[in-house]
């Protein structure tokens, strides 16, 4: 039996399966992470290997050849480039895309630890480094301190990175030009000298000093306790009184050598906020995790946060990628909208009849909602291309459901029951409404099989495209003959007892009892809105 005519024959059944696909979508659609670019992994992994007092050519040599000969054996390699400098190599591998970047960086650490024990001595291990979307910022804040700045490293710390680090999704938080403490002790040398001390002595005497080490047990009756010793320095005038060594039974102490300075450690990196020292808060996001959702709970958190540091910290905002993803995706948020409104504006005026139009109108968001189901699915995201893919299939899904609608409504003119018009009419344009979906889908099926960037970018576009024009198709011959042997009305001409001539409208029977009303209401408002609009 044909499908369209199960479709008449169990209307109750059809309409179930194509809600349960739009309660599926829904549902689908509130579960994806809303994201500015599908995920992709960086087909690049870098090796880094630092050699302390080489310069570049023997580092070239002994470091950077025999890195790269192990190298060459990866699954997937493109290229291999290295640089040689004073005291580090550097060589960088370029994989084909699409290519599994954790399988090849688990390749890369098994070739470097069959060359390692081939490296100089005093090399240090080779270090790999994997890049991905996932680790560029999504958020930046700036914060700037009066008295609290030297202590700023550890505040920001306690509390702002460990609150932050609880909100699921959140990845790696750093903090960029944050001061930290260290303890100068500037030694006199003609101090050192008289007392005929040198400086490994004062060093030697400062570390044995500060300690915290286990010191074994005693038992005491039954128990047993463990032992420690806790000697590490809190305050920094401590180690002042640290004792150095004895000279003439007079003990020589760190405060006679040195002066102890409690201060910041000399920065390689100057952060300046509106020329006033500061510190940079730059987050990111765990692979695949919603970035506006993330941003948003970050900004409410920091509310929280700002109530329980120093009221002289200040955050200022730098960065905030959730605003731009949110931007545009509201603009094409907006575009799908309109492309559905002027599409609905468009049927109506050219069918004029608002059932018609209606019943186009539902082919376009149960088509669009198997998107949903299908990035769901496939682990995906809310983000610019899949959007762009929507706006393209607006326009795409109401062909089918035109051609057929029209064909009905060619044979209930003609005198047919709205029942059958839509067995026959359906049955004479399904194979040429199959015939044009598979055109399309000869058009974008293609781009789901594109490799490298392109294939990752736009494979989306093509599935997305793909599914929802197939599924048009099947609400085509499915859905919308079934919507129209019950929504459409056939005409009737009967003579009265007058001997007029008189134009009865009719529907489906079962159907007519049941909503005559309110479709009659629904009629007369359209008449006047197209009657006030001509006016």
């Amino acid at each position: 039996m044909a499908i369209y005519k199960t479709a008449i024959d169990k209307p109750i059944t059809t309409a179930l399966i194509f809600v349960a696909v739009v309660v599926f979508g829904v549902f689908s659609f509130t579960k994806l992470p809303i994201d500015q670019f599908p995920e992709m992994d960086i087909p690049y992994v870098s090796i880094m290997t630092t050699y302390p007092g080489a310069n570049g050519e023997e580092i070239e040599t002994n470091v950077t050849k025999r890195l790269e000969n192990a190298l060459n054996s990866v699954d997937g390699l493109k290229e291999i480039t290295s640089q040689s400098k004073d005291n580090m190599s550097i060589v960088a591998l370029e994989l084909n895309w699409g290519q599994d970047v954790t399988e090849a960086v688990n390749d890369v650490r098994s070739a470097i630890d069959m060359v390692y024990d081939n490296l100089p001595d005093g090399c240090s291990r080779p270090m790999i480094f994997k890049l991905s979307t996932s680790m560029m910022p999504i958020m930046q804040y700036a914060v700037t301190a009066k008295e609290s700045y030297s202590g700023l490293d550890k505040i920001l710390e306690d509390n702002v990175i460990n609150v932050l680090n609880r909100i699921d999704g959140i990845g790696n938080i750093s903090l960029s030009g944050a001061p930290e403490r260290y303890v100068y002790i500037d030694l006199d040398q003609a101090k050192l000298d008289a007392y005929k001390l040198s400086v490994e002595q004062v060093g030697q005497a400062i570390g044995a000093n500060n300690l915290n080490l286990a010191s074994g047990s005693v038992k005491m009756g039954k128990e047993q306790y463990q032992l420690r010793v806790q000697s590490e320095y809190i305050e920094s005038s401590e180690i002042s009184d640290i004792v150095v060594a004895n000279r003439l039974g007079k003990s020589v102490f760190v405060k006679d050598l040195a002066t102890v300075r409690d201060t910041i450690r000399d920065i390689t990196l100057d952060e300046k906020i509106n020329g006033q020292d500061g510190v940079r808060l730059v987050i990111m996001k765990q692979t695949g995790a919603n970035t506006v959702a993330i941003a948003k709970k970050v900004r409410t958190m920091m509310e929280e946060i700002k109530q329980n540091v120093p009221s002289d910290i200040k955050f200022q905002m730098i960065y905030d990628s959730a605003e731009n993803i949110q931007n545009s995706i509201n603009g094409l948020s907006e575009a799908v909208m309109y492309a559905f409104l002027f599409v609905m504006l468009i049927v109506l005026l050219f069918l004029g009849k608002w059932r018609a139009t209606l019943i186009i109108s539902l082919a376009i968001p149960i088509s669009l909602v198997t998107a949903f189901i299908y990035l769901n699915l496939a682990s995906s995201s809310l983000n610019i291309i899949s959007l762009c893919s929507l706006t393209i299939a607006v326009v795409l899904v109401v062909d089918d459901a035109i051609v057929v609608l029209e064909n009905i409504m060619r044979h209930i003119e003609r005198g047919s029951r709205p029942r059958e018009a839509a067995i026959y009419a359906t049955n004479e344009v399904w194979t040429s409404v199959i015939a044009t979906t598979l055109v399309i889908v000869a058009v974008f099926l293609p781009l789901t099989m594109l490799g490298g960037q392109a294939g990752i970018m736009f494979k989306e576009l093509g599935w997305i495209v793909t599914i929802c024009i197939v599924v048009s198709a099947a609400v085509a011959i499915a859905l919308t003959p079934m919507l129209s042997s019950i929504l459409l009305k056939s005409k009737k001409i009967i003579i009265n007892e007058k001997g007029e001539v008189e134009e009865i409208s009719t529907t489906a029977g079962w159907y007519e009892k049941t909503f005559m009303k309110w479709l009659a209401a629904l009629d007369k408002w359209y008449a006047n809105a197209l009657r006030w609009c001509l006016n």
